[in-house]
């Protein structure tokens, strides 16, 4: 078994391609001949989820499509202290979810032709997120 926490850089508020970003802080992933490794982000702001790694696009698309279905300043929303992209932030990642498991082959993901696994920036101003990696054999 193998853990750790990666932290990710600081990104604008929309959907991020960081499938490289992962590897590249994993090179103990070819040590592994299968397994499965699960991804789990510790914020309640931001998701994972795998999607279209081929076209910028269908992310932009995504986060236009969110920003309709789950809009700033609703009227009934309660919780609006620390700004009002933090409730829709939190349905958001709620919606797309806080952990992923994929597996893994001859130290690769098992990802499809055309999947890799975004970051969902749902605040203006999140920070750097952590990522904690768990590889299990």
């Amino acid at each position: 078994m193998l853990q750790k926490t990666i932290h990710l850089k600081s990104r604008a508020r929309g959907f991020h391609l960081i499938t490289t970003e992962l590897l590249d802080a994993l090179p103990e992933l070819a040590d592994y001949a299968s397994g499965v490794v699960h991804f789990f982000i510790q914020h309640s702001s931001a998701s994972l989820t795998i999607n279209e790694n081929a076209d910028p696009d269908v992310r932009g698309d995504m986060e236009r499509h969110l920003l309709q279905m789950v809009p700033e300043h609703a009227p009934y929303y309660v919780h609006t202290l620390e700004g009002p992209d933090d409730m829709p932030a939190h349905i958001k990642a709620s919606l797309l979810g806080s952990s992923l498991s994929v597996p893994l082959k001859n130290g690769r993901l098992l990802l499809g032709t055309w999947q890799g696994i975004w970051l969902g920036e749902h605040r203006e101003h999140g920070g750097s997120r952590k990522v904690v990696v768990t590889l299990l054999e």
